[in-house]
């Protein structure tokens, strides 16, 4: 099976965004040497949590400090921009980086609404244009006929990936014929049909000589990986706790270290909110690990899936991941 890295560039308390965005290189350069398949940014705006708000700028330096790594968003939020804009910037990553770029696009603002409304070049997000602008976008990225013609003219152009949580997301990436990753960490209690439903309806997008010929799906899942269950899960309290203050606005959303995170007190209506997002988690150590997202991907019928792992301590995330890694026996690089 294979694995990939979905990755939210975390701010921990008292750490720096330059601290986050540093972590998030030698995060890829790590997960590139132990064999990951590939490394996605994700974009966030007006968040204390998370740094990435350009995901465009991040692959840029992503791509200067890795080799072979398939790199990508995860996701453009479409609506913000203009479907041309983003094909160029995705033909400039694949001309600067050929035949690692993958485009992941999605419909959500990212973001609270104030923020979106700022976002919008006239005040008024039109997230309805979702559908067409994917369209767009495919056209100009695929279609030889297009004009005018996106430049830089990429020899190898991006991947394009529909990023999703809902059944809307899965039958416009059939339609339209792209590869779909579905989110499985924002919508645990999704029907394991998902993906099956994405592949009956996946038409391909035969007029185009580069488009995705046959469907290909991932989920994305978070990760805890220790090397006991119990330091897993009091590593993976931190990320809870952030969550809960980002809900219900219980102070800041920086990601606190353990000891603060165990001394935190949930509300039994917290706790269970909290045990309903962690159903589709895989917190624990290796075996514990590899054991459940094996059960994920069997279960909702996953080509690949993709790993976010938050945790306040950055060694404490490089670890997840070769743990992870080697649970799996990936291929490293030699």
């Amino acid at each position: 099976m294979k694995l990939s890295v979905l990755d939210q560039s975390p701010v921990r308390k008292g750490g720096t965004y330059e601290q986050a965005f540093s972590e998030t290189l030698a995060l890829a350069q790590l997960t590139e040497a132990l064999g990951y398949s590939r490394f996605w940014v994700s974009e966030h705006h007006s968040t204390d949590a998370l740094a990435g708000s350009a995901p465009e700028v991040l692959l840029g330096a992503i791509g200067a400090v890795t080799n072979n790594i398939r790199i990508g968003s995860g996701g453009i939020m479409l609506p913000h921009y203009s479907a041309f804009k983003v094909a160029e910037l995705a033909s400039a990553l694949s001309v600067l980086n050929p035949g690692r770029i993958d485009l992941g696009i999605g419909r959500a603002p990212g973001t609270d609404m104030i923020s979106a409304r700022l976002l919008s070049t006239n005040g008024t997000p039109d997230f309805s244009r979702f559908p067409e602008q994917s369209a767009d976008l495919q056209r100009m990225l695929y279609d030889e006929t297009f004009t005018p013609t996106v430049k830089p003219k990429a020899s190898q152009p991006a991947d394009l990936w529909m990023l999703g949580s809902s059944p809307d997301s899965a039958a416009l990436a059939g339609a339209l014929g792209l590869a779909y990753n579905f989110a499985l960490f924002i919508n645990p209690e999704m029907d394991g049909r998902i993906l099956p439903y994405y592949r009956h309806s996946f038409q391909g997008a035969k007029q185009f000589d580069r488009a995705l010929k046959a469907p290909q799906t991932s989920i994305t899942v978070n990760v805890v990986c220790a090397d006991t269950e119990a330091q897993a899960q009091r590593l993976a309290r931190s990320r809870a706790v952030s969550y809960i203050r980002f809900v219900s606005g219980r102070g800041d959303t920086e990601i606190c270290d353990p000891d603060e995170a165990a001394a935190f007190t949930f509300s039994p209506q917290e706790e269970a909110f909290i045990q309903q997002r962690s159903a589709t988690s895989a917190v624990g150590d290796p075996d514990q690990v590899k054991e459940k997202l094996s059960q994920l991907a069997t279960q909702y019928g996953a080509d690949e899936v993709m790993t976010v792992t938050i945790c306040y301590d950055f060694e404490d995330r490089k670890r997840s991941y070769q743990l992870l890694a080697e649970a799996f026996e990936l291929d490293p690089l030699v």
